[in-house]
């Protein structure tokens, strides 16, 4: 039996295109929903979820967050199906819920299912043996939580680094340099081509939006700015928020710009491929702008990406964090680049 973690959306669909691109079985994977506790997330999960069982798959849902008990009733509730699993596949190298289930696999196969941009980073720490941390997170002095976690974080960082006869496998769209023993296998959405599609295509364009101010990465007046003048640029009429955009910024965003907000229900390359789509998508450096072009091939659909000028980021975010968005533009295929707005 193969075992998956998924705890967003994304994760859940990529868990099914690994399953259709190695001719899994639906009845030889069970799916574990580590439920987040944002509204989006939960209700993207739950049509994700649906379309998981449709498929033949099984799914169960973990309430993981329900509470101060929940994640020790959570571990002792998965450890029969944990010590029985032939693999396990994981969505978020990053999370300290994944973590911890970790260190309770011992040596059974190990893959990490595609989460976009933050699968990048962690082939790139796991290669230079580097503390497992997400790239817009600043680093410095560690609180009192990373200190009690630690040793999970430790134990977690040396099952995912590939030891001899212990291999780790990443099913990933991005451009990664994989290290000795991590044995990289291409996701083409192949699955979300085959079962659906192709779209409608509309006049104009559509954007895409992102968490970077959630994130603290960018600043929320220069990307109200920028949304506003890309909009106005490309005769954009949708924007197709990120679930981590908070309701506020949305608020500001459709009063500023005119644009129509669309609260997407299943994730990006799920709602381009089902459509209407506009005729050319904007983005910000996202996963996305990697995703999308496989997802809409043969479409004729044009994917842009606007780059992100050095002004915008606030003095808060990551000092890595303008070099890894360079990196995330930089390396995305079949792809138009657009200038950052004035």
């Amino acid at each position: 039996m193969n075992l998956a973690f998924v705890e967003s959306p994304v994760q859940l669909l990529n868990t099914l295109e690994w399953a259709y691109a190695e001719g899994t079985p639906a009845d030889e994977l069970t799916v574990v929903v580590l439920s987040p506790t944002d509204p989006m997330s939960r209700g993207q999960l739950r049509r994700m979820a649906e379309l998981a069982r449709d498929e033949g798959f099984s799914v169960r849902w973990q309430e993981a967050r329900g509470g101060a008990g929940a994640p020790l009733r959570t571990v002792r509730e998965l450890g029969p199906m944990l010590r029985t699993a032939e693999r396990i596949v994981i969505g978020d190298p990053f999370s300290r819920y994944v973590q911890l289930l970790l260190t309770l696999v011992g040596g059974r196969d190990l893959t990490v299912v595609d989460d976009g941009t933050a699968t990048m980073e962690f082939v790139a720490q796991i290669a230079r043996g580097e503390q497992l941390v997400r790239w817009h997170r600043r680093g410095g002095r560690r609180g009192p939580r990373e200190l009690v976690l630690a040793p999970v974080t430790f134990a977690a960082r040396k099952r995912l680094t590939p030891a001899p006869g212990r291999p780790v496998g990443v099913f990933t769209s991005m451009p990664v340099e994989a290290p000795p023993g991590v044995e990289v296998t291409a996701n083409d959405y192949a699955w979300t081509r085959a079962r659906f599609g192709p779209p409608r295509v509309t006049r104009g364009a559509d954007m895409v939006g992102t968490s970077l101010v959630e994130t603290g990465v960018v600043g929320a007046e220069q990307y109200l700015d920028a949304v506003e003048v890309l909009a106005r640029t490309h005769g954009a009429a949708r924007y197709f928020a990120h679930r981590r955009e908070s309701p506020d910024k949305l608020h500001r965003l459709a009063s500023v710009t005119g644009l129509e907000i669309v609260r997407p229900d299943l994730p990006l390359e799920l709602i381009a491929r089902r459509g209407p789509i506009g005729a050319s998508v904007l983005s910000f450096p996202s996963t996305v702008v990697h995703t999308l072009p496989l997802a809409l091939a043969g479409t004729g659909i044009k994917v842009a990406v606007c780059d992100i000028a050095p002004e915008w980021l606030k003095e808060s975010a990551s000092p890595r964090a303008r070099g890894f968005l360079a990196v995330v533009t930089g390396t995305a295929r079949d792809v138009h680049r657009l200038a950052a707005p004035a």
